[in-house]
């Protein structure tokens, strides 16, 4: 997950305007172009992951760039006209860390008319392949030796339904340190903001840590505490390593923290998936509600 951003290109004119709205990137642009005015464009979010066009006056090669430092799955969908391409319309990528990849490539059906090419797209940290290794045991995610209450588990109702279903909510009085469940590379951090809310759109107010395990799979912490993170984008944690701290913060009704490990799937979301703790007396092959359970 990352910072939201939409982006409109119109190339024709020119111009670009950009606006912060989410947790998730969508940008659109509208590509016009004759032999005259044929040349590269790019359409970026914060300089992590940009769509790129390499444009002549009959052609147009697509290009997904991640400058970030983990790789990121891409969803794109194109509309053209007097355009053909031997690939579908729309295209669910992942791209590497630091690597750029062609999409796709576009040629001219009738070199005497006007070329449009028009694309949208959105992306969420992680392999949209990735298997999780369910092998792994997770570790809960507090001190050792402290116990918190279960306020959520797997597929609660009020709200780990859907993509969500295999999530896990603690109780937790804002300022409790926060350690990782699993290690992994930190792939992205927020904690700007203090607001809590239930209302619609209040998922965008969250401070959260995103870390990137091996298997491609994220651990995703939320509702931290404005400035409760302690590791930064690119960090290597170890598991059990203290790196942040709970808060009341994005789409909440009470303090809590917010775990679950995720996949991503097309059009930037993620997809929760079911995993095991591991406490002071064993594997835990599902958290109950209401429960408390010892950290190792």
């Amino acid at each position: 997950m990352g910072v939201n951003r939409d982006n409109w290109h119109d190339n024709s004119q020119g111009n670009r305007n950009a606006f912060l709205s989410g947790l998730l990137v969508l940008a659109c642009c509208l590509l016009l172009l004759d032999g005259a005015n044929a040349r590269p464009r790019h359409s970026c979010d914060q300089d992590r992951v940009c769509i790129q066009t390499d444009e002549s006056a009959f052609d147009v090669h697509l290009y997904l760039v991640n400058k970030g430092n983990v790789p990121v799955a891409i969803t794109i969908s194109t509309r053209t006209r007097n355009l053909q391409s031997p690939v579908e319309s729309t295209i669910l990528q992942t791209v590497p860390a630091g690597k750029r990849i062609l999409a796709a490539s576009y040629r001219a059906i009738d070199r005497q008319s006007d070329i449009q090419f028009r694309y949208s797209y959105k992306w969420a940290v992680g392999d949209h392949r990735a298997q999780h290794d369910d092998s792994y045991v997770y570790r809960l995610p507090y001190a050792s030796d402290h116990r918190y209450r279960v306020l959520q588990t797997f597929g609660s109702s009020f709200s780990h339904k859907g993509r969500e279903q295999y999530a896990v909510d603690f109780n937790m009085t804002v300022g409790t340190a926060v350690h990782a469940a699993r290690g992994g590379v930190v792939a992205n951090v927020e904690a700007s903001h203090t607001r809590g809310c239930w209302e619609k759109g209040c998922g965008k107010y969250a401070n959260f840590i995103v870390i990137l395990h091996s298997d491609g799979t994220t651990g995703e912490y939320y509702h931290l505490k404005q400035r409760g993170v302690v590791v930064d984008s690119g960090d290597q944690v170890k598991r059990g390593e203290l790196i942040g701290y709970s808060g009341n913060t994005g789409h909440t009704t009470m303090p809590h923290l917010h775990f679950a490990v995720y996949r991503p799937v097309e059009w930037g979301r993620t997809q929760s998936l079911p995993f095991r703790f591991k406490d002071t007396d064993g594997v835990i092959e599902q958290l109950r509600r209401g429960g408390r359970y010892r950290a190792e």
